[in-house]
């Protein structure tokens, strides 16, 4: 018999398992998002190389957790331990790192003043990127149609017979399509922004929880095989509860 409690090992390994899976997902989800993480940093909208870090960490750590629990390695089980220590306290500091950087973004992005938006709609790059945003959302204007000044784009048209509660007639002395869309994108920014946060912190705070669980179990079977080797190879069986 194995010097760890077989149900305790099997959990273990289950569990390390299932990270390593979701570290999988982790790194796709970071190749997706990194292309709309592109088109939102002109609004103050976070990096992915958090995720990067965070999907990769996810799997080695996973892996080597697997292999620590099968070999019963005593030395592999205390350096996983210390990375649960270390990787707690990391996404603690990371995590409330993150809601400070939120509330900042969030009141930023709330109370942009009318002359920084005339300033970023001098720039054509930016002009461009709202045009887009526009077709893809539904949406005319960061905060409203006129911060396009007299011309609208097309990119604010909307077809009447399918977004008509959605639709309103273009500004007076205005040209461009007679029907825009009546939301602005500053919304679908905001909400957009505040959501990738708010998925940052539940993963952070969830690690930190994780880490914590797997501290304290790589510990006790530290000790059950500290215990097993002390006692000359008799086998650990785990308390009934």
């Amino acid at each position: 018999m194995g010097k760890i409690n077989g149900c305790l090992k099997c959990l273990f390994i289950f569990f390390n398992v299932l990270f390593a899976i979701i570290g999988c997902v982790l790194m796709y989800l970071a190749v997706k998002a990194t292309a709309i993480a592109a088109q939102l940093a002109v609004f103050g909208g976070p990096g992915v190389g958090w995720l990067w870090v965070i999907a990769i960490g996810v799997l080695g750590i996973s892996t080597f957790g697997i292999y620590a629990a099968c070999s019963e390695n005593s030395l592999a089980l205390k350096i996983f331990a210390g990375f649960m220590g270390a990787g707690m306290l990391i996404m603690l500091i990371f995590g409330i790192a993150v809601a400070v950087i939120r509330n900042k973004v969030v009141d930023g992005l709330t109370g942009v003043a009318n002359e920084y938006i005339e300033a970023f709609m001098k720039e054509q790059e930016f002009r461009d990127m709202l045009s887009n945003l526009q077709e893809s959302l539904h949406c005319c204007g960061l905060l409203s149609a006129k911060d396009w000044g007299s011309t609208i784009p097309d990119s604010c048209s909307c077809p009447g017979r399918s977004y008509q509660s959605s639709c309103t007639s273009r500004p007076q002395g205005t040209s461009g399509p007679t029907e825009i869309y009546k939301q602005s994108c500053g919304g679908f920014i905001l909400t957009t922004v505040d959501l990738v946060f708010q998925i940052m912190m539940g993963i952070l705070f969830g690690f930190a929880v994780t880490a914590l669980l797997g501290l304290l179990i790589s510990i006790y079977m530290v000790y059950q095989i500290r215990r097993h080797d002390g006692a000359g190879g008799a086998s650990i069986a785990m308390r009934g509860y």
